[in-house]
């Protein structure tokens, strides 16, 4: 084995532990050695390490119950040194766990399965993996709860960076760590708009939501955007859910009967839901607020509260009439609500800010029912026909009632409660500015109201999308639809473009441009070029068989360290819902390589030194496969085909998290061109 030089310090970082907190301290340990590609594994228990297979010898383990102040409950580390018989000699241990004193740490990253970069002083390894000890009871049940679109009109490019990609790509990360995720969603079929839409089109509700909730499920396959279950507040199981949940908050003694006076559209002759009733917004001003909430200022509202109000249907001034309703002691949650928000870590600043500065001013009842008859009809009948359960309510216990569909899909009525019930399940929603008040306070004090269910572990609600500084808006017309895009832009390159602007902070303004040169220069010039140099180079100085090779030297221990930190670093910002910033980092992963292949030249160096050309061919391709690994949440669909051309990957439908060998002698399998130019019509 050649000399090497060692490779810079890592530094200590604030380190994770591997083994999760609820999980079985038994894993499994796979050490692969950069130079031979020998891999050894072990199985970990809290006092003892047996080798399974491979020539690696194991040198020390110190008990895990050391480290038993790590932090959090449970909280387990293992510290381990690991050799072969030409390692280097005299090493400090290993180490895993936050705060172990070493210099030998590894980079961490979250989750069940870690790829960490080499320690200081153990050059020749490329790495190592652990892997939970996966049991039915082991991986962490993981909710992503998704916001529901109205089925009343097309979804825009304001939607899917809003509230639709960032939970495809949060998914499809924690199932590549081994977590167990249920992502469900579903057309919100009875908010008003689609009566609005109906009234309009002289069509029944039921019309409007056959037209638009199948083309939703075309918008997901297109954009390979997965969920578990995409279904509707129509079916009988949402009805049974929401009745039942009604009929426990009014035992809990958190609902009661008031008369009020609401708004009557003396023309029509009907009373007129919230949003019925448009007006001034007293908050900010703006002239068209609806009489639930103010798209402008986000402000949420009673009809009353309007200046000027008029009516949707009529225009018409609207009177107030009296009318009986079941009203929500939502004033009772208001110190535990704020106890509970003050308590949250790691939440988007604008999401906690806004959700304590509203529980600040003080929650007030809320209406719980309406007059109208499409919609949860009431499970009881003292306040006679024509009465029906708040559509704001009774939606965002869709992320109750779709489990439980998606339970007694699969013949397990019950599997649902493992992610609803269990203290160490997961959950997160993911939804727009605008439905912060519902998914960070109400949403949260109705489960409480409930009883025995998981609040929210985060909120990461993105703020908005603007088109020429407006708002996305299906409803007022601003922002092309998604089918327009889709008709354009390949899937993953639409899905790269809108991952590289997610209004994750503040609001984000995209135009077709912009897209179209993310697409163009980032995309297609730093990761396809890349891929297809490689690819093409490997085929044209070796046949397209992946070489064997020789002699690697620091510029090559580094770079293949790099792509484990690039790894670690990507799935840490992905479990922080740091989307955004994840993305760009594995971009960063394509642009070391191109650096490192520019550096190499390898097609200057096949005219003399084939051993060399091999070789950082080779490393190359690990790289590539390591990045199209980090861009698999981004770009599920060509991220697929570059490993499976490598033959890194299988016919496994999840892509582990975790850096893949291109073995020596492999060979290729044809691959084209990942992503095409844009070039977009300047008429159009």
């Amino acid at each position: 084995m050649s000399t090497r030089k060692p490779a810079e310090p890592l530094g200590v970082a604030e380190i994770r532990p591997t083994v999760d907190a609820h999980a079985s301290t038994v894993v499994v340990a796979q050490v692969f050695c950069a130079f031979t590609e020998n891999a050894c594994r072990f199985q970990l228990s809290e006092n003892d390490a047996t080798v399974l297979d491979g020539d690696c010898e194991f040198v020390a383990f110190v008990d895990v119950k050391e480290a038993s102040s790590l932090g959090r409950d449970n909280d387990t580390t293992e510290v381990i040194d690991l050799s072969d018989d030409e390692g280097v000699q005299g090493n400090p241990p290993f180490a895993i766990g936050r705060g172990v004193p070493t210099s030998t740490c590894y980079r961490p990253h979250h989750g069940s399965r870690d790829d960490r970069p080499v320690p200081t002083k153990c050059g020749v390894w490329a790495g190592r993996r652990y892997y939970r000890h996966m049991t039915a009871e082991s991986p962490t049940k993981v909710l992503v709860a998704v916001a529901w679109p109205y089925a009343q009109g097309p979804l825009h490019l304001g939607h899917i960076a809003g509230a639709y990609l960032p939970p495809d790509i949060f998914a499809r990360y924690r199932r590549s760590i081994g977590d167990d995720v249920l992502m469900v969603s579903g057309s919100d079929v009875h908010g008003t708009p689609i009566t609005v839409k109906a009234d309009e089109l002289g069509l029944s509700p039921q019309d409007i939501v056959g037209k638009y909730h199948p083309e939703f499920l075309t918008y997901w396959e297109d954009l390979a955007i997965e969920f578990d279950l995409f279904t509707t507040t129509g079916t009988d199981t949402h009805r049974r859910v929401v009745q039942a949940f009604f009929m426990k908050l009014l035992e809990n003694g958190y609902l009661y009967t008031d008369t009020d006076e609401q708004y009557f559209d003396e023309q029509e002759g009907r009373f007129l839901p919230d949003r019925y009733v448009e007006g001034t917004c007293p908050n900010c001003g703006y002239g068209d607020a609806r009489g639930d909430q103010c798209d402008n200022c986000g402000k949420t509202l009673d009809p009353v509260d309007l200046i000027d109000p008029r009516s949707k249907f009529s225009g018409t001034t609207p009177v107030l009439r009296s009318t009986e309703h079941y009203y929500w002691k939502l004033s009772a949650f208001n110190d535990q609500m704020l106890a509970w928000l003050e308590s949250r870590e790691g939440w988007r600043p604008h999401v906690l800010n806004f959700a304590v500065g509203m529980v600040t001013e003080g929650l007030h009842d809320r209406a719980f029912t309406r007059d109208l008859e499409w919609g949860v009809p009431l499970p009881v009948d003292d306040l006679g026909p024509g009465k029906s359960i708040y559509v704001w309510w009774e939606a965002v216990m869709g992320y109750l009632s779709a489990p439980q569909e998606w339970a007694e899909k699969q013949g397990k009525p019950d599997a649902w409660r493992d992610w609803w019930e269990n203290p160490d399940a997961e959950s997160y929603y993911f939804v727009g500015k605008d439905n912060i008040p519902f998914h960070a306070i109400y949403w949260p004090a109705l489960i409480m109201g409930h009883g025995g269910l998981n609040l929210p572990t985060d909120v990461p609600a993105n703020q908005y999308v603007t088109f020429g500084g407006r708002k996305a808006s299906k409803s007022m017309g601003v922002g092309r639809p998604l089918s327009w895009y889709l008709d354009r832009f390949e899937p993953d390159a639409l899905r790269y473009a809108i991952a590289q602007s997610l209004p994750e902070t503040n609001d984000t303004d995209l135009d077709d441009d912009e897209i179209a040169r993310r697409v163009n220069e980032e995309l297609v010039a730093t990761w396809g070029n890349l891929v297809n140099r490689v690819v093409s180079m490997t085929g044209r100085y070796f046949d397209g068989v992946v070489p064997t090779p020789h002699d690697l030297s620091a510029e090559d221990d580094a770079a293949l360290a790099s792509r484990l930190r690039s790894l670690a670093d990507v799935g840490s910002l992905i479990n922080d819902v740091k989307l955004r910033a994840g993305i760009a980092r594995a971009m960063q992963s394509a642009q070391d390589a191109n650096i490192y292949l520019n550096d190499t030249a390898p097609w200057k160096t096949a005219k003399t030194d084939m051993a060399r050309t091999g070789t950082t061919l080779w490393v190359a391709l690990q790289l590539i496969a390591s990045t199209a690994v980090a861009l698999s949440p981004y770009l599920p669909i060509t991220s697929r085909a570059v490993l499976e051309a490598l033959g890194a990957v299988g016919d496994e439908p999840i892509i582990p998290w975790e850096a893949p060998t291109v073995a020596a002698d492999t060979t290729l399998s044809s691959l084209p061109p990942l992503f095409a130019k844009v070039e977009l019509d300047p008429e159009e």
